[in-house]
């Protein structure tokens, strides 16, 4: 359960905006917020993972500290999403993962890393290791088909199902307790307020980020990012349906769909992370919370990590690095995978279920 200090300074901010309403156009938080008279902890869950982060609200309130009423939507609402993250896992226990959530994602790294190389070095000849392998089936000298498939499945697999139930839990807790329903149509609204991420536009101009001055930096960097991650994922997909259903079997040449969309949206996870992480590293502290820093700069770098060892893979596939960074490279993967539902990405799952039920409550309006 989040911490009841968070639940009580987001009920009093929340009550006092309420009142004032001066930000109410700036984002979907406001209106949502208007739609309640008082506010459960269901209902401050919810508007915590429907806050985007742009911190427009923070420059433009009259009630910001140093205000008596110290007025911090963006830095209490990141507080009690970041607790809600660590409430919503599954299973339970391994929440508490999530409050040094940079250290884990790190151990996370350097263990998946270690273990590839470990069983690489400990496996194979070095000949093998170090040697060129060219043509169909080359990766798979290196490390065996069913030690690079099986394991690195089950672990997605098992990421998956927690990311669901994570959803399912949030969902109990906070839209079905306030009566909404599940439509079509308020599926695809969730889906397109994803897909366009027109709640980092603020008020119109773009964020107050990283400081109070308007930009659209940080949406056009989460574009990066998400579209490249989602275009490694379709990469992936199209692999598993080459080898599957068709028999062709990796590695890929240059001008095949699985190559092609794994090179941009690998450079999309290059781009993307790298702008993001440099304006995290200017942005004003005063509307954050500087104790989420650690999730989420590990998850920028895992992502990064995956995405350069990834493209450096596939440019010397053909060469003696091929073998140790394939290891380096699943390594990265291993970790991403297991860290998933228990790091910074549950954070789209958790705000794409609040975009639905921000659009299944606009539509009863």
């Amino acid at each position: 359960m989040p911490l009841i200090d968070t639940i009580k300074e987001a009920e009093r901010l929340m009550t006092i905006c309420n009142a004032c309403r001066y930000c109410e156009g700036f984002c979907a938080v406001f209106p949502a917020m208007e739609r309640r008279k008082t506010f459960g902890e269901g209902d401050l869950t919810y508007l915590a993972n429907l806050c985007h982060g742009c911190q427009g609200c923070y420059y433009a309130c009259q009630y910001a500290p140093p205000h008596e009423f110290k007025v911090n939507v963006p830095q209490t609402f990141a507080t009690l999403r970041a607790e809600s993250y660590a409430d919503f896992a599954w299973p339970g226990f391994l929440g508490s993962l999530f409050r040094k959530n940079g250290v884990v994602v790190s151990l996370g790294m350097a263990l998946g890393l270690g273990l590839l190389l470990l069983l690489l070095f400990g496996m194979q000849d070095l000949s093998i290791i170090f040697g060129s392998h060219t043509g169909e089936g080359a990766f798979y000298r290196v490390i065996p088909y069913a030690a690079m498939v099986w394991p690195f499945g089950l672990v997605f697999a098992f990421a998956l199902f927690s990311m669901i139930m994570g959803g399912v839990i949030y969902w109990r807790s906070t839209a079905a307790k306030s009566g909404v329903r599940l439509s079509v149509g308020a599926i695809l609204g969730g889906v397109r307020d994803v897909l366009t991420l027109k709640n980092l536009g603020g008020a119109g101009g773009g964020c107050n980020y990283p400081d109070e001055s308007f930009s659209g930096k940080r949406r056009l960097f989460h574009h990066f990012t998400f579209y490249g991650f989602m275009l490694c994922f379709a990469a992936t997909s199209f692999a598993t349906i080459y080898d599957h259903w068709f028999g062709w079997i990796a590695p890929y040449s240059f001008t095949s769909l699985p190559v092609l969309l794994g090179t941009v949206g690998g450079i999309g996870l290059l781009v993307g992370p790298v702008g993001l992480m440099k304006l995290k590293l200017d942005a004003d502290p005063a509307p954050r919370d500087r104790d989420l820093m650690g999730m989420d700069v590990a998850f920028l770098m895992l992502l990064f990590l995956v995405s350069f060892t990834g493209l450096a893979l596939m440019l010397l596939r053909e060469t003696s690095a091929m073998g140790t960074l394939l290891a380096v490279h699943l390594g990265f993967v291993l970790a991403l995978f297991a860290t998933l539902p228990y790091g910074k990405m549950v954070h789209g799952v958790y705000r794409f279920l609040a975009l639905v039920q921000d659009a299944a409550e606009r539509k009863v309006e």
